[in-house]
Order: structure tokens, then C-alpha cells, then sequence
């Protein structure tokens, strides 16, 4: 199968950087050859007859499969259960979906090709025929008994607990995720299709789409808890998986617990920080936006209506009525799986029966178990544990025709489980660890009025109709039902009194609380977050063209770079050839970061450096600066040979023109440090609550640095600083902000953007005008500097001005340089263009105002 976009399989990577592109038709009008760009009126007509597309992928596709008796051949039909399939009603009818996914039996590589143009051409579907090897590595040795553990909390501490980590089953799941990219590279029209992948089986597939398209339009929803940091961090190819959801434009979650996770693992594992604007919270990750969206799934209102009216629903209520004429009905519905906490609900059960002796012989427990989704040792020993405690429980308070605990073993249809649903007067979610979990949802639901339901359970008044929820508080759906009576599994007593509670409640209540459940369900459904999380994607990818792209790394830690149209990577060429052609010039240079590694421990200058800026310096037509936040003292130490070298400390606070000159304060400002006196004793109090922060005393500034403190209560401690010290300080000629791991109080009026407009300024009032300013940092503060100097370019008619940061992303400069190797190889090339023969400039003499 070719992609929709012909023209995408050229990979023309400059046709990608253009905005308004020409549209290369889909369909060929005459045979072997491509038509024409089509006009705007085409483009119009293409649009009206063009749906638009969602492409959704998961691991298993919306389809049911059987081989036909007589033909022996595969007869596929849709899923009516499937969620990928239901999220269809939120788009409508003008959106086209096509599923991408494994199908849930083996095919054999002769019979492939048939089923997949039958599946493609009747259902919208591509399967991925993934090989038996790599499958089960890769579903059932990975997602199922690695993953699915972990995200559950539930850490591999021995060969018997759980299953450790496995390179082949890793590669495999690498492998498998590759294969569904590839299916997805076969359909998709990138500049128009969106992409949303499902759930945990596919965490790395964004990387292969992203590295493929670079303004691929990707959305991701776990449909399983995100685990905290604490149990994150030990998964050994932790930042492989995170780097790769960052490949996405959305990032979908149940909770907000599961969303906060994420975050801190990315702010923890990558040095990540998250911003809420306007109610979206987004990560900036190399110049792109990353926007986090938390919305619990909802159900299918239709099929479960429709089913509840079905005649065969109908029938099954009166059989089950029949058959527990004169009991309480309490309805289980679970996974035979590890998490759903069986066992504790029949425990509970038990308990119930020994402090209620009332109840015994009253209150059935209906629990219906779907089969496993994998299979293996740990499954068998929950099903046998399960099994063990109902067998205890049964046969001690079990009597003549009376079982308390009745199992209904799965798979059981949609129809009976509404029947069931429709006769419990109470439903028990109680899993330790649960993603979602709908079944809280689908009983509501089935609770409320259908004159089929009210006919079978001879219901007079179908107004009244009440139900009570048990739900475990680590599942997904449990925030959602605040009628719900909340419980914790492990505490066998809580559970027990629960069901004590919703057996003794009086119908008014469960009225009220069934009420208060039916208007969120009903109007919370799967259509509603489907289209929630549409609209989301749309508005993620809407800056998509606005930017160029290209990609950066190998393997899974590719990601792609997304900076304006005007940003570009300084050429060295080009600066030294506009070096040579001018006669006044100004060199701003930021220190840490810059010309000096960030992550260096000895921060003072190499011979190198020192050697370089002595021979710009030293050179008539040239003016030389460094501008930094640090201290002078430290600077005069470190740049004492440097007779010619300008200095400006503490982000311009302070400022000497050269060896001999004197220090200077910024615009003749008075030095007034009583703020201190106020500043000073809250650092030290958020220093002392705050393991591993510290506070660095300027001239100048206050600094409360949190770099070495645990990253999430130091960013906390640091906003609460920021609060505390604007509030005090109100009243104060001082500002105060937030940086890189820093809380800092300045004097108002200084920034190193005030001293490069003070240079410029003084330059050119000193003689011949400037025709060369070179300006390079790597962080906020140096932001200033750039601004000011594009208000120069304006104002002042500065011929050649290169404005650098240091590292590729979003700056008001306008070239970058990746690191400070390539910052020093730079200064290289205009130190050996100055060393180029006698120099006939002129040199500006500065006079202090001392």
C-alpha cells in the first residue's frame, strides 16, 4: 500500500521547510504521470471531496476474526467493544479513521495479503503482522510481564516476584513499535493526518514518525497509571521512553496523579520544567511545545442504550431475577490479572459474613472474570489464590442452594453483563492499581430507566431508579464519581463496611447518589473525550509550519529541533568576513556557558582563552567585554592579564572599561543595600528548610540557588520564595526573579541589556560610529543583551550585527552556536584575523565617571 502523500516519498527535506507549499494532487488524472499543482480553486474542491483523517493506531485492531467452516477463509467483522472503535462518534461525520494495529490471531504469511487489502478496503484497517517470536518478546515478555508490572507499581526485587528487565524483549518491543511506524508511514498524509496512538504497548513508535516526518502530527493517550518517579526511574531504559513521548505534539492521562508523575519524572530524569498558560500545560522540549492533557475516558452511550433495549437483555434480567429472587445482589467485574484485587473483595466478603450473620443467606457476591489478556506462571497463581479464597469462604457460610461467592467465568457478552449490571444494587471496583476502569461507568448506565429493563425487573416508577458505587482509590475513574464511597483495597475491614453501608442505605440516598453519577457519565462519554482530545492535537500542531525543523541524535534519542525561520547557525566564514571589512567593533561576550562550560568545576579561564581575548582586545579597532553575573572581585582575579579587556559584573551592576580603569556602578546609581536587611533572613529561612540549596551574596544582588536540592521541592520552595520576597520587599527599588535554579533580588534599572545600550551609546559618541557588534550568551539575562542590540540595528544603523546564543533554542538572537567548543573555535577565527598584519583602527578611550 503507497502513502496518500506521493510526493512525500521523494523526502525532499527543503520542500518540508516551506510554508505556504504547493499541493501535490492524490489522485494521478492521467496514467504515469503526476498533474499539475493544482490551482486554489482545486485546492477548494480538493478539500470539499478530501475528509479529514484521524489515524488511529493500537495494539490490537477494532476487529473480531474467525475462519469461515465451509470457505476456510478469514471473515473479519468490527468490535462493537473496542474503544478505538467508539471514539469515532467524537468526530463525526466528515472525519475519516483508519486503524493501524496487530490483529488478536496468527495469519499465515501466504493468507497476509488478502487479509490485509479486505481489512483495508471494508474496515479502514492496516494490520501489522508482527512474527510469533517477536510477538511474544515483545507483547507478552515486555508490555505484559515488564511493563504492565511496573507501571503498576509492582518492582521485579526477585526472580520469583515479578520478571527483570530483558534486552532481547526490549529490542523486540523496539522492533514491533518500528513495524507499526512503517504501517503508519503507508497511509499517511503527514501535512494533513493526525496520528493518535494508544497506551503503553507503543511508548517509542512517536521517535520512528517524528524521524521519518519531522512536522508529523502525533498524539499519545496512556490508558495505564503513570507510575511516580520513585518506580519510574528504575525502568533501565527510562529515558529512551521518555524521550520518545516527547516526539509527540499531546500527551494524554487519565488523572492528574499519572500527568504529575510524567512531569516529574521528565523534570527529574531530563532537567525539564512544565508551564501552565491559559489552563494548558505544556513542556518546551528543543524550541517545540509538548502539551499535557488529563481527561479520564468515557464510555459508549449508544451501544450501551441500544443493548439495554435489546429483547435478549430483556430475557437474561428475568432469568437472573429468577434466579436471585429474595437476594442482594453485589456485582464484581474484573481481568483475571494481579491488580484487580479479587482476592481482597472475596476476603471482604467473608468478613462481612462474619460480622453481619444477618446477611448470610441474603447477600450473593456475583463475580464475573474475563479472561487474562497474557499468560504465564503469575497469572495461574491468581486465578489459584482467587479460587482458594471464594472455595474458603463458599464453604463456610455457604448453606443449602446459598453459595455467597457465585463465579461467572468469561468471556460473557455485552447483553448479559448490562443484565447483571441492571439487578446489583451495588457494584465493587476494587483493584489495588487500575488505569481507568469503566465498569463503574457501564453499571450507572445500566441502572438508569429503559422501558425494556423496567418491563423485565417490574419496575412501577422507572424515575427511581438508584444504584451505589464501591471504587477503589487508585484507579482512574475514581476522581470522577464523587457519589462513590471510596475505599482502600488492602484494608480488608474498610471494604467490609462499605458493603455493610451500601446493603444498609436508605433508597433516598442511593437515588442522589446515582443521580449525581448519571449527569457526569452521560455527559462525559467516549464522543467527548475523543473530541476533547482532537481539538487539543489540533491546537498542539497549529505552530507546526511556522518553524523549521530538522532532526538531531540517533536511535531513540533522535528528536527534532523546531526554531524560527530566521534563526540560524552563525557561519564562522561569514563572520570573519565581515570582521575583516569593518573598523569599530564591539565584542559582548557572556562567561559561564559560553566561553566556559556550564558543567566545568574549575571555572577559571584556560591559557587558551585568556591568550584569545588578549589579542582581540589588544587589537585598535576593537572593543572587548565580558558581561557576567558574577562578582568583580572574581573577575579581576581571573582577567588581570587582560589589560585592554572590558568587565561588567553582576549583570552590569558594575563596570570597568579596562585593566586601569576603575569600577563604576550602572547609570551612577547610589548604592542602597537596607533591602538586605529585609531579603537576607527569608533566603536564609528557605536555605535552612531547603536540603542542598544555598544563597550567594553580590555587591549588587541576593542569589538563593536550588541547582543541587531535589528537584521538584526545590522548584516548589523556589515559587514560595519568589511569593514571600515580592511581598516583603513590595515597597523596595529592587526586582525579583525567577532564572535557571535560582531565586535572585536585583536593584531595579540594572540588566546587561542597560550596558550594551550604555556602550553603543558612549562608542559612538566618542567617534566613528559602530559597523560591527558581535553579542554571544547562553541564558535569560542575556536575552537583554539581544533585544537591545536588535533596537540598535534599527535605531542606531549598525551595518554588521550577530546577535549568538549558545545551544539551538527559542532566543531573540538571531544565529546560535551548538556549544562552547564551537563559541572558542569561532573566537579562534577572528583572533587569527586580527593577528593578520598591522592594524590601522582606532581605539575609544573611555574616561570614568570617577
Amino acid at each position: 500500500m503507497l502513502s496518500r502523500s506521493s510526493f512525500n516519498l521523494l523526502n525532499l527535506d527543503d520542500y518540508s521547510c516551506v510554508v505556504d507549499r504547493p499541493r501535490i494532487p492524490r489522485i494521478m488524472t492521467v496514467p504515469g504521470i503526476l498533474s499539475e499543482f493544482e490551482t486554489n480553486n482545486n485546492s477548494n474542491n480538493y478539500n470539499n471531496h478530501n475528509p479529514e483523517r484521524r489515524i488511529i493506531v493500537s495494539n490490537q485492531l477494532p476487529v473480531i476474526c474467525h475462519r469461515d467452516e465451509e470457505t476456510k477463509k478469514w471473515v473479519f467483522e468490527y468490535d462493537p467493544d473496542s474503544l478505538v472503535l467508539q471514539l469515532k462518534s467524537g468526530f463525526g461525520s466528515d472525519v475519516e479513521c483508519v486503524y493501524v494495529g496487530s490483529l488478536p490471531v496468527d495469519v499465515d504469511p501466504k493468507e497476509q495479503e488478502e487479509a490485509a487489502q479486505m481489512l483495508l478496503d471494508k474496515f479502514r484497517c492496516v494490520p501489522t503482522f508482527l512474527n510469533v517470536d517477536i510477538q511474544n518478546k515483545y507483547y507478552h515478555s515486555f508490555c505484559k510481564h515488564y511493563l504492565w508490572p511496573l507501571f503498576h507499581y509492582m518492582l521485579p526485587v526477585t526472580r520469583t516476584h515479578g520478571v527483570r528487565f530483558d534486552r532481547v524483549a526490549w529490542q523486540a518491543y523496539v522492533s514491533a513499535n518500528r513495524v507499526f511506524a512503517d504501517k503508519v508511514m503507508e497511509v499517511i498524509n503527514p501535512d494533513e493526518d493526525y496520528v493518535w496512538i494508544h497506551d503503553y504497548h507503543l511508548m517509542v513508535m512517536p521517535t520512528f514518525l517524528r524521524k521519518r516526518f519531522h512536522r508529523v502530527r502525533v498524539g499519545f493517550f496512556l490508558h495505564s497509571p503513570f507510575p511516580s518517579s520513585e518506580i519510574y526511574r528504575t525502568l533501565p531504559v527510562r529515558d529512551e521512553i521518555l524521550r520518545a513521548l516527547l516526539n509527540c505534539d499531546l500527551i494524554g492521562f487519565h488523572t492528574f496523579d499519572y500527568a504529575r508523575h510524567f512531569l516529574s519524572c521528565c523534570s527529574r530524569m531530563l532537567g525539564l520544567d512544565y508551564k501552565s498558560k491559559r489552563g494548558y500545560i505544556g513542556l518546551e522540549y528543543y524550541g517545540r511545545t509538548v502539551s499535557i492533557k488529563i481527561l479520564p475516558v468515557g464510555i459508549h452511550m449508544g451501544q450501551i442504550e441500544s443493548v439495554k433495549n435489546s429483547v435478549e437483555t430483556g430475557k437474561k434480567v428475568e432469568e437472573l431475577k429468577r434466579v436471585y429472587q429474595g437476594k442482594v445482589v453485589i456485582l464484581g467485574v474484573d481481568d483475571m490479572d494481579m491488580f484487580k484485587g479479587i482476592s481482597l473483595k472475596f476476603l471482604a466478603m467473608g468478613q462481612l459474613l462474619e460480622d453481619y450473620p444477618e446477611l448470610r443467606g441474603l447477600v450473593v457476591l456475583v463475580q464475573i472474570v474475563n479472561p487474562a489478556r497474557s499468560k504465564g506462571y503469575d497469572i495461574q497463581q491468581v486465578e489459584n489464590e482467587t479460587r482458594k479464597v471464594a472455595d474458603e469462604v463458599n464453604e463456610r457460610f455457604g448453606q443449602d442452594g446459598y453459595y455467597p461467592i457465585v463465579f461467572v467465568n468469561g468471556p460473557v457478552s455485552t447483553h448479559d453483563k448490562v443484565a447483571y449490571y441492571a439487578i446489583s444494587e451495588c457494584v465493587v471496583v476494587n483493584a489495588v492499581r487500575d488505569g481507568m476502569n469503566l465498569v463503574p461507568y457501564k453499571y450507572t448506565v445500566s441502572r438508569q430507566s429503559s422501558p425494556v429493563l423496567d418491563k423485565a425487573l417490574g419496575i412501577d416508577e422507572p424515575k427511581d431508579r438508584k444504584s451505589v458505587i464501591i471504587v477503589s482509590e487508585f484507579i482512574g475513574c475514581s476522581p470522577s464519581l464523587s457519589g462513590a464511597i471510596r475505599v482502600n483495597p488492602w484494608n480488608i475491614e474498610s471494604v467490609t463496611e462499605a458493603m455493610s453501608l451500601a446493603i444498609t442505605m436508605s433508597d433516598n440516598e442511593k437515588k442522589l447518589r446515582h443521580e449525581k453519577h448519571y449527569k457526569y457519565v452521560s455527559t462525559h462519554d467516549v464522543g467527548y473525550w475523543a473530541k476533547s482530545f482532537g481539538q487539543d492535537l489540533e491546537r498542539a500542531c497549529k505552530e507546526h509550519f511556522h518553524k523549521r525543523c530538522w532532526g538531531v541524535g540517533f536511535g531513540l534519542g533522535f528528536r527534532v529541533v523546531a526554531l524560527g525561520f530566521n534563526f540560524r547557525k552563525l557561519s564562522v566564514e561569514h563572520i570573519i568576513s565581515a570582521y575583516k571589512k569593518t573598523n569599530s567593533r564591539l565584542i559582548l561576550l557572556d562567561y559561564d556557558g559560553t566561553v566556559m562550560p556550564q558543567a566545568s568545576v574549575d571555572k577559571t579561564p584556560s591559557k587558551e582563552v585568556i591568550s584569545i581575548l588578549n589579542v582581540l582586545s589588544n587589537d585598535p579597532k576593537n572593543v572587548v567585554f565580558i558581561v557576567s553575573g558574577r562578582g568583580k572581585d572574581l573577575l579581576s582575579k581571573w582577567f588581570d592579564s587582560c589589560k585592554n579587556l572590558g568587565l561588567s559584573a553582576e549583570h552590569g551592576w558594575l563596570t570597568r572599561w579596562s585593566g586601569d580603569s576603575e569600577w563604576e556602578c550602572c547609570g551612577g546609581l547610589a548604592v542602597d543595600d537596607d533591602w538586605k536587611k529585609v531579603a537576607l533572613p527569608v533566603m536564609e529561612h528557605y536555605t535552612e528548610a531547603t536540603d542542598g540549596s544555598f544563597i550567594e551574596q553580590k555587591e549588587s544582588a541576593l542569589v538563593w540557588h536550588h541547582q543541587e536540592a531535589d528537584p521538584d521541592f526545590g522548584m516548589w520552595q523556589a515559587k514560595e520564595l519568589l511569593d514571600h520576597l515580592e511581598s516583603v520587599l513590595a515597597n523596595e527599588p529592587v526586582v525579583v526573579k525567577r532564572g535557571q535554579q535560582i531565586v535572585e533580588v536585583n536593584p531595579q534599572g540594572v540588566s546587561k541589556g542597560v550596558v550594551v545600550e550604555s556602550l553603543i551609546a558612549k562608542m559612538q559618541s566618542k567617534g566613528k560610529p559602530l559597523d560591527f557588534v558581535l553579542c554571544i550568551g547562553d541564558d535569560r539575562s542575556d536575552e537583554d543583551m539581544f533585544e537591545k542590540i536588535s533596537s540598535s540595528v534599527v535605531n542606531r544603523g549598525i551595518a554588521e550585527v550577530f546577535a549568538c546564543t549558545v545551544g539551538q533554542k527559542p532566543s531573540m538572537a538571531k544565529y546560535y552556536l551548538d556549544d562552547t567548543v564551537d563559541v572558542v573555535k569561532m573566537l579562534h577565527g577572528l583572533e587569527a584575523a586580527s593577528s593578520q598584519g598591522p592594524s590601522t583602527g582606532f581605539r575609544v578611550s573611555f574616561e570614568t565617571s570617577g
